[in-house]
């Protein structure tokens, strides 16, 4: 049961691709990978259509329904969140600032053989620019809260539904194959196997990464709620575990919250709002990540690390879009997409190269979400509730929001 899981897994299809694309790459002929670079040109096109739907279908819905939540609580809870993935960012900036230098990556990506020109071309363009669609998102988000339309409430809430089914069924379907097919060129070319060892790399020290933050998250937990955060932390290794297989939040979730209800330290009721709700919108592990990932791909192919002002403003965006990334493998990468080829200027071989690695890592990056979020939880409790233990003054939390979380 658990092989037949695995050959049905999304990882196992990105890996069955790449290997596939490498094979068919390195015995292609002219011709062949001139079809080759169609099928991608026309798959890049879908997903890149695909991507302002993305922004407008979570960004919009999740500002709406910030009405629905425990007031003050939700508020901290969710800029504690923002600062968590930021922060995370920012740390993995200055890593790969530091060490990606000394990987010995040398960018030669596209100086083997040329890729001729594609046999036949189908131009497929988004609605809308991706920072056009995150400004649309905000502004109607706002106007709806604003107005108190339950019309659009709803259909929004719908729209969110529609968008996560497209990501479910079109672009996670089709990822193996772009990804393949992006493999086959860069087989082609000559030099993508000199760089498999810098993936194998680079995830590893991302791991790393995983369980430094952790460790900090933990650290400044402990310091908020003057708290014993080992009281939280050593009840989450079945979490941690079932998010290695699960590679979702989502999945892990009932996990999570049975072992979070075993640490004395944490508020029920505050436990019981704040674990859900961070499974959704706390997500350090993978922007990690994703920044150390960006800046090694650009490295890759462009011979040189994006600008910091460039790096700045993703991570800032980032954050945001984390909060509202889709319940899908894979979903923060997939979400900012837009950001990635807008902000950092990575065309279809860059986004298709962050795909596969970062699939490939991407049960650890959920395992230090869901790990992280017993932190936020114990963080939330010193804020806003006694410690159980200590004197701290208790505060509201609706009973309904408590019981339907």
């Amino acid at each position: 049961m658990q092989k037949k899981s695995f050959f049905n897994s999304l990882i196992f299809k990105l890996l069955l691709g790449i290997i596939i694309g490498i094979f068919v790459g390195n015995i292609s002929n002219e011709s062949f990978i001139a079809i080759i670079d169609a099928i991608k040109r026309i798959l890049g096109d879908v997903i890149g259509y695909v991507v302002p739907l993305i922004v407008l279908g979570f960004i919009t819905p999740a500002i709406v329904s910030l009405k629905e939540s425990a007031g003050k609580i939700l508020s901290t809870s969710l800029l504690i969140c923002y600062i968590s993935s930021v922060g995370a960012a920012t740390l993995s900036f200055i890593a790969g600032r530091i060490i990606i230098p000394h990987l010995n990556i040398a960018s030669q990506v596209g100086a083997g053989n040329e890729i001729p020109e594609a046999i036949f071309k189908l131009s497929i363009s988004p609605i809308m620019p991706v920072m056009t669609a995150l400004i649309t998102s905000v502004l109607i988000g706002l106007a709806v809260l604003g107005t108190g339309s339950s019309t659009w409430e709803s259909l929004l809430k719908e729209f969110n539904n529609v968008i996560l089914w497209i990501v479910d069924k079109v672009v996670i379907r089709i990822l193996p194959l772009y990804i393949g097919v992006t493999f086959a060129e860069l087989s082609y070319q000559g030099t993508i196997i000199n760089e498999l060892p810098v993936f194998l790399k680079v995830i590893l020290i991302v791991i790393v990464g995983h369980f430094i933050w952790m460790t900090l998250l933990y650290s400044i937990a402990g310091i908020i709620s003057k708290a014993n955060p080992r009281e939280v932390y050593r009840h989450y290794a079945p979490a941690y575990v079932t998010a290695l297989g699960t590679m979702s939040s989502a999945a892990t979730l009932s996990v999570a919250l049975k072992c979070a209800s075993k640490s004395k330290v944490l508020d029920p009721k505050i436990r019981d709002f704040v674990i859900p709700l961070c499974s959704n919108t706390h997500l350090c592990g993978s922007v990690l990540t994703e920044v150390f990932f960006v800046m090694t791909v650009s490295q890759i192919l462009t011979g040189q690390l994006p600008e910091t002002s460039s790096m700045i403003t993703f991570i800032l965006l980032l954050g945001i879009f984390a909060i509202a990334a889709p319940g899908v493998p894979g979903g923060t990468v997939v979400a900012s997409l837009g950001l990635i080829i807008s902000v950092l200027g990575f065309n279809d071989t860059g986004t298709a190269l962050m795909l596969s690695i970062f699939a490939l890592q991407d049960s650890f990056g959920t395992a230090c979400n869901v790990t992280g979020d017993g932190a936020i939880a114990l963080m939330v409790t010193g804020i806003f509730k006694k410690v159980p233990g200590h004197g701290n003054n208790p505060v509201y939390v609706p009973e309904e929001n408590a019981e339907a979380k």
